[in-house]
């Protein structure tokens, strides 16, 4: 048996057909391992009589639903690829990725629909379908399509090197690149994460985090179903709906991004309701170590941090719930065959492999292991290069300490230089998190004509009493940060822009206030 997604979830199936294997929190609804497959074989034959042929591509514009999950599956079934489409992105953004992949069937929901229909209207020659409204002109009702499909089995052959998926990345610094993925990726990604995680067939797990992203996607929701472990799906983040699913639900593991877990920690609840909940996972972007102090506190579950990039399936390197406190800030160290090295970088082209920096000395994460990427879509120029050597070049920076314990500082490209020093955001970053009113920060460099650049912070506070006099303060009290790496300029803002993963766009934030980006 090939090791393929489709050979997974169809394995599971044989094991536990009579277990609980998907719910959708939004609708009630609950299916069984064996219903739940009933229904993928539907969607499968559907796509069939719609004209997929093996690899062709399916996308979707989709919160979390049982029809994400199913659509996915089905896919897997018959060798289309699967290009799960971000949810927020704009009318122009997902005209941009739909003209790039060139899916024949595009899945989508009331939610995305205001996005979809200007786009919809001018391409012709794919199928649109709805999940949830009959009535849309410019396409298909879902159920209507599925509801006359054959419920058996396909015998399409798919093999380990096939392509499963293009997840175009989070566009961190402009326009996103198709990463492609094979069946063989995916099942490394999820043997490995089954095994960080300690799950079993008796783990409920909650997916609340986006699961068009790869973090809860491949992280979470595949190991779970490869192991044979029940998925509840929450529509989408709401700090107290998570709360009460957890304890309804009786949820024992899931994942969620720093910033989920500290807007929880602004709602009323008590350690009972989180009773059930052995561990969860973080990652999309570090945990600020004031932050793993509060929720050790505050709910007592146990913390596993995952950090990679779509690139890599994502998962490089984890934090064990041992290393939480002790460790707190780092993203741990190389995953089960993974090989994760910081090298230093050159100004006239990539990072050589093999010129290793030293503990302590900053250079660019690079890695190899079994998840990297096929490549990306259409852009063998831009594969070449980021796969140069046999190694991803993530463009990360950052260092190994005496431990071999992995420290992110910055991007490449957000590090800044002022008076001749480096300055990695990542540090002023942390230390603004220490002030128990800043709920979120950013920092950027600017253009400054004395010093090259100065650093600006945007801070998102917890109501209107801290000022930019109060937060300078703070920052230089206590040795906490050196005079020349403290913000110059404060922006209160409402929200910061980051990614489904939780990854800040910094470019945005360049973008608004007119800092120049490539």
């Amino acid at each position: 048996m090939a090791p393929t997604l489709k050979s997974m979830f169809e394995q599971t199936v044989s094991k536990y057909g009579d277990k609980e294997g998907l719910v959708d929190a939004r609708l009630g609804t609950r299916w069984t391992y064996k219903e739940w497959d009933t229904e993928v074989n539907r969607v499968a034959n559907a796509l069939i009589t719609a004209g997929v042929e093996k690899g062709d591509k399916v996308s979707t514009v989709l919160f979390n639903t049982a029809e994400f999950t199913t659509t996915l599956f089905a896919c897997t079934k018959i060798g289309a690829v699967f290009n799960p489409i971000n949810f927020r992105l704009t009318e122009k953004e997902i005209e941009f990725i739909l003209a790039d992949a060139e899916p024949k069937v595009v899945v989508f929901e009331k939610a995305t629909a205001g996005a979809i229909e200007p786009v919809a209207k001018s391409m012709t020659g794919v199928q649109f379908w709805s999940i949830d409204d009959p009535s849309v002109q410019y396409a298909s009702y879902f159920y209507d399509v599925v509801s006359k499909a054959s419920d058996t089995s396909t015998a399409i052959m798919v093999g380990e090197d096939d392509p499963y998926a293009i997840m175009y990345t989070s566009g961190t610094t402009g326009l996103p690149k198709g990463v492609i993925h094979s069946h063989r990726d995916m099942m490394d990604q999820a043997m490995i994460m089954v095994a960080c995680l300690r799950l079993t067939d008796q783990d409920r797990g909650l997916t609340i985090a986006p699961i068009f992203h790869c973090a809860e996607l491949h992280c979470a929701f595949f190991p779970r179903v490869m192991i044979g472990a029940s998925n509840v799906i929450m529509h989408h983040f709401d700090a107290k709906g998570l709360i009460e699913t957890v304890k309804q639900e009786r949820v024992t593991t899931m994942f969620a991004a720093p910033t989920m877990w500290n807007m929880v920690l602004q709602e009323e609840f008590t350690k009972e309701d989180f009773q059930t909940l052995r561990q969860a996972l973080y990652g999309g972007a570090p945990m600020a170590p004031s932050l793993t102090t509060r929720l050790h506190s505050s709910i007592g579950v146990a913390l596993i941090q995952a950090y990679g990039m779509t690139e890599m399936g994502p998962a490089i390197t984890a934090l064990t719930e041992e290393e939480q406190l002790t460790k707190a800030g780092s993203a741990g160290r190389a995953i089960l065959n993974h090989e994760v090295r910081v090298v230093r970088t050159r100004e006239d082209g990539p990072a050589e492999p093999e010129d290793i920096c030293k503990p302590g000395e900053l250079g660019e994460i690079i890695v190899r292991g079994p998840s990297t990427m096929q490549g990306y879509y259409k852009r063998p120029e831009a594969t070449e290069e980021a796969l140069y050597g046999g190694w991803y070049h993530s463009g990360d920076i950052g260092s190994f300490d005496e431990d071999g314990y992995l420290w992110v500082s910055d991007r490449v490209k957000d590090m800044i230089v002022s008076g001749g020093e480096n300055i990695y955001s990542r540090e002023v970053e942390d230390a603004l998190f220490d002030h128990p009113d800043v709920l979120d920060a950013a920092v950027i460099g600017e253009p400054d004509e004395v010093w090259g650049e100065r650093v600006v912070a945007f801070i998102v506070r917890k109501g209107d009493q801290i000022t930019e006099q109060m937060l300078d303060e703070f920052c230089t009290s206590g040795n906490r940060l050196a005079r020349y790496k403290r913000p110059r300029r404060y922006e209160f803002v409402e929200e910061l822009p980051r990614n489904a993963s939780g990854k800040l766009q910094k470019f945005k934030l360049r973008d608004k206030t007119g800092i120049a980006t490539e």
